[in-house]
């Protein structure tokens, strides 16, 4: 069986752009579209990876720039609402002794870099573009654009997100939950002393934390318990998480003083998303958020994403048929560590909406942290 050579990636996040560079490096063809026209390159405040994200983006060959654009840290501090520590724990390097152990940048500047890449790497990119029907047969895929153009394919890789419409047109039922809790985020100016992410718990929010993303700049999130999106007015934004934020001490007072401008305000409800059994059908699969997803409570969700395309990438130009055996492989290489990942996110949250005092929150980001050491 000859070795397919066309791919289209379905959406223009972290793990489709990751996909697109790796298969275009080993020489194939990759075909990439993105519903929005702007292709996410101005969405969000801030992001934290931890290491085995950064050991991909190393991969990618972007390591240097997401370097000097970041900001590294290697330790977590957890207070209480006034500010004071009262533990600090050491992060674990899960991409290695050569990587930082944490890193958080703007989330744009990231995007930015991962677009230049993928332009550079030689992939036809297609803006506001989605595919409308995507039809298979034994030898590949064809697809329906939404400019009504179509094309063939030996593979589509469905990146499309924590609210895939690809998932659903290929018959995965699957769809992403609230877990109950919700996330306010805005950047702000870097306070001086910030060098790490702290979080306080307790107060008028579960968690109130802040982390570094250049020498410059945070960004700081309240979570809370998520409330009808319908009844908080966008233009309340920046007020709504400086009623939330103001309760807090330490470096709190000063980044409240530039939680002035809704706009800059994103509110967003945490989910859970783990598909189970397969992550294709045919000659379609799943990468990232398409096929998985959960809170943000150990920082994982753009790391598994960026593992999964690696793992793909890596069995695609193995040199093994593009099968069923294949794409089930990918599946059962990347399910229980994704798992141990959703399920650790999930627990954290869970405990804090039940008011578990005695919770080991330590204890299951250690192990979690320390099976992510080991290569995906």
């Amino acid at each position: 069986m000859s070795t397919p050579r066309r791919v289209l990636v379905i959406g223009g996040g972290a793990s489709g752009n990751a996909v697109t560079i790796l298969l275009r490096r080993a020489g194939l063809a990759v075909e990439l579209i993105e519903a929005r026209p702007d292709w996410n390159a101005t969405t969000g405040s801030g992001i934290t990876l931890q290491g085995n994200a950064l050991r991909v983006l190393r991969e990618l060959g972007v390591w240097e720039e997401v370097s000097a654009c970041g900001y590294a840290f290697g330790s977590l501090g957890v207070t209480i609402p006034d500010g004071t520590v009262i533990h600090e724990i050491e992060d674990i390097r899960t991409g290695g002794e050569d990587l930082p152990a944490t890193l958080g940048m703007q989330r744009p500047r990231l995007q930015q870099i991962l677009i230049d890449a993928v332009r550079a790497c030689g992939a036809t990119v297609r803006l506001g573009t989605t595919a409308r029907t995507l039809e298979q047969d034994a030898d590949g895929v064809s697809v329906r654009f939404s400019d009504d153009t179509t094309g063939r394919y030996d593979l589509v890789i469905a990146a499309d997100g924590l609210n895939s419409t690809t998932r659903a047109t290929i018959g995965i039922a699957d769809k992403p939950e609230p877990t109950g809790m919700a996330i306010w985020r805005t950047p702000a100016p870097r306070p001086e002393g910030v060098t790490r992410t702290d979080l306080a718990y307790g107060g008028p929010a579960y968690i109130a934390g802040y982390c570094p993303t250049s020498e410059n700049t945070i960004y700081a999130y309240v979570v809370e318990a998520n409330r009808d999106r319908a009844s908080i007015p966008p233009e309340t934004y920046a007020d709504e998480m400086r009623r939330l934020a103001q309760a807090y001490g330490g470096v709190w007072p000063e980044i409240v003083e530039h939680i002035t401008d809704p706009a800059k305000v994103n509110y967003t409800w945490f989910d859970k998303l783990l598909v189970e059994g397969s992550w294709h059908r045919g000659r379609v699969v799943l990468v990232g958020d398409a096929a998985h997803c959960c809170p943000p409570t150990i920082a994982q969700g753009a790391a598994q994403s960026l593992e999964d395309a690696s793992v793909l990438a890596e069995l695609l130009t193995s040199g093994r048929d593009w099968d069923e055996d294949l794409y089930q492989a990918y599946y059962e290489r990347r399910i229980p560590r994704v798992r141990t990942v959703v399920e650790a996110s999930v627990q954290i949250g869970q405990w804090q909406l039940d008011g578990v005092r005695d919770a080991d929150v330590p204890g299951l980001i250690g192990r979690t942290m320390n099976i992510l050491k080991e290569l995906p």
